[in-house]
């Protein structure tokens, strides 16, 4: 049995991995293809592997939101903005009336904070209870590149938080877990075409305290989010978008064979006479 356990954590560690490095718009068909090849591996690659995050209509209100495990119950999603199941369900999940207020509040002030960063795009805020107390969360952002100028593209944030009040009452612990997905492809007719994708993983815990107050978990988760989104933009910008500039720039040069060999052949002279001057 212990011996069956090892075989099956090695595989899940390298399925992982596997994953790690594939291309994130082809997530759904890579996921599909390691399941059919080890079935005993599903529940635990479909608990551990983020997917791009999908929209549906809220029927009621007529806004859009996305789709997650987190607002799944069976085969129907609840929709943040009225609450309800699609398609309906009588006993699904929903959160307390406390918290349910928190929801509708959060769900405005990252509407705002999606619009302001993103110019466009879906979010969505999904809030549920805590066992004994506290209460967990995921925020969901997504935007999909409109395919101008021939770039198509998406982004897609996903952020759950977990949120363990004090007994003071005045303060709270909060444990965040950042994931972001990004691809872009071009295909244009001078460059061709090409695909640059990639995801990034990040935790962080703060525990501020309010004086005289209670908590504004709110602002503080989204303060948390604010930060960790601003750091791995950077981090994608730097890892992806600079690494790949530097390899196709010492792959590709635009100056001629002719141009490169006299500079070469003007290098070597220069050499070749600070040698001879430092002979004498």
């Amino acid at each position: 049995l212990q011996q069956y356990c090892n075989m099956t954590d090695a595989q899940l560690d390298c399925a992982l991995d596997l994953m790690r490095r594939l291309p994130p718009q082809n997530i759904e068909e890579n996921l599909a293809g390691l399941i059919d090849l080890v079935p005993s591996l599903c529940e635990d690659l479909l608990s551990s592997i983020d997917q791009p995050l999908k929209v549906m209509k809220d029927v009621k209100t007529g806004k859009d939101y996305l789709l997650c495990d987190y607002n799944r119950d069976g085969d129907s999603y609840r929709s943040p903005w009225s609450n309800e199941y699609d398609p309906p369900l009588e006993d699904g999940a929903v959160p307390t009336k406390d918290l349910r207020k928190l929801e509708i509040t959060a769900n405005g002030a990252f509407d705002a904070y999606r619009e302001l960063y993103f110019e466009g795009g879906v979010s969505s805020v999904y809030l549920w209870d805590l066992e004994p107390t506290g209460f967990a969360g995921v925020v969901l952002i997504k935007k999909v590149g409109d395919g101008s100028k021939q770039v198509k593209g998406c982004f897609d944030s996903i952020h759950v938080v977990e949120v363990q009040e004090r007994s003071s009452g005045r303060s709270a612990t909060y444990k965040l877990t950042s994931t972001v997905m990004l691809w872009l492809e071009t295909n244009k007719k001078d460059s061709g075409k090409m695909a640059l994708g990639g995801s990034l993983t990040r935790q962080d815990e703060r525990t501020p305290t309010d004086h005289d107050k209670t908590p504004n978990h709110i602002v503080h988760i989204g303060t948390m989010i604010e930060d960790m989104e601003n750091k791995m933009r950077s981090t994608l910008n730097e890892i992806y978008f600079g690494k790949t500039k530097d390899i196709v720039n010492d792959l590709r040069s635009i100056e001629s064979k002719r141009d490169q060999k006299f500079k070469l052949s003007a290098a070597r002279g220069i050499a070749d006479a600070l040698k001879s001057r430092h002979g004498k």
